[in-house]
Formats: structure tokens, C-alpha cells, sequence
């Protein structure tokens, strides 16, 4: 997932996003814990992801008081 890409979307998206992004991530946990996780590298991709939605929804919040 690029920031170019989250920066077209809007706030409601990202949130929808953020949402699946943290299920996602359960989930990987989870088969983590139970040793059945395939990729582990995904964890790594998950966890930046929400960080960039996030932090993209920051942007747009301050961008939004400052006006």
C-alpha cells in the first residue's frame, strides 16, 4: 500500500482500512501462536501499513483544524 494511494482516499475509507488492517493483524497473531502462520513477512507489511493509514489520518485531521 502506497501513501500516494492512502492520500486519495478519504477519512471514512482510511478508517475502514485501519479497521481491517488490526483484524488482520489478530489474525496473524493468532496463527502465529499456533504455528501456522505461512508468511511471515506479512506480519512486518501489516504492521507499516497501520502506521501509514494512521499517520496519513493525522495528516488529514490537522490539515482539517487548520483551516
Amino acid at each position: 500500500m502506497k501513501a500516494d494511494e492512502l492520500r486519495s482516499k478519504t477519512p471514512d475509507q482510511l478508517r475502514d482500512d485501519l479497521v481491517s488492517l488490526k483484524k488482520e493483524a489478530f489474525n496473524l497473531r493468532f496463527q502465529k501462536a499456533t504455528n501456522q502462520l505461512e508468511n511471515t513477512a506479512r506480519i512486518r507489511q501489516v504492521r507499516r501499513d497501520t502506521a501509514r493509514v494512521a499517520t496519513i489520518l493525522n495528516e488529514k485531521a490537522r490539515d482539517a483544524a487548520a483551516q
